[in-house]
């Protein structure tokens, strides 16, 4: 399966099937449910903005699998930096290095964009997540996400 995989940059015509994506990410997350309308429009904007990247995974132009990272300004770190938000391979293709190759593709596109760091949420139950984040290089932050809706 590892040859046939490939990650592109994503378009508007990916929306529905990385929508399904989301759905299978949030039901992973208590924190969040789909609205697939929100999602859809969201995508969107991740797409029209280019201090964004968006990939999808792809076999036999079949999307698979998806990334989003955004850019943001760090006092902290004095540069732009990164925030991944979403991380999803379908169920059914789980397990067979697509994870790897969307983190490492949009590492390096971070990388070529000069961003200095890259941070990201993860469910602190899913311990499989946070394994995987952590053979890739990411360490546990002090730092906690809260919210305001």
């Amino acid at each position: 399966m590892d040859d046939n995989i490939s990650i592109r940059l994503a378009y508007s015509d990916d929306i529905p099937v990385m929508v399904k994506l989301l759905g299978e990410l949030f039901a992973i997350e208590d924190d969040f449910t789909i609205d697939t309308e929100k999602q859809s429009c969201g995508l969107e904007l991740l797409l029209q903005n280019s201090h964004s990247i968006v990939l999808v995974a792809e076999i036999e132009n079949t999307v698979i699998g998806m990334i989003t990272i955004q850019r943001m300004i760090s006092t902290a770190m004095g540069t732009y930096v990164g925030t991944i938000e979403d991380v999803i391979v379908a169920q059914e293709c789980r397990g067979s290095g697509i994870g790897t190759k969307l983190l490492d593709a949009a590492m390096d596109e971070a990388d070529e964009r000069g961003w200095g760091r890259l941070a990201l949420g993860v469910d602190l139950r899913n311990t499989k997540a946070i394994d995987f984040y952590q053979k890739k290089g990411f360490s546990t932050s002090h730092m906690g996400l809260m919210y305001r809706i």
